[in-house]
């Protein structure tokens, strides 16, 4: 994924993969964690930069659903 902040709540479902990875800019940090299809759950909005990375030897796909405070905000603005 292209670097972004998240600017508001989301519900994921992974549909395929097996591992993702969180890369922050500028911190080096990789946190990576398992997946698998069916997986789902919440997501609060997160003000570090960051993007993600399947990590996993197979292809990653999930459906987002974002919870938006207006019908014209951006989920996943990229930074300057």
């Amino acid at each position: 994924m292209p670097w972004h902040i998240d600017t508001c709540s989301r519900y994921s479902v992974v549909i395929r993969g097996e591992s993702l990875g969180i890369e922050y800019r500028g911190s080096g940090e990789l946190g990576s964690f398992p997946v698998h299809p069916g997986m789902s759950g919440w997501d609060e909005p997160e003000s570090r930069v960051h993007r993600g990375v399947n990590v996993g030897s197979v292809p990653y796909e999930e459906v987002v659903i974002f919870f938006l405070d207006d019908p014209d905000a951006d989920p996943q603005p990229e930074p300057a």
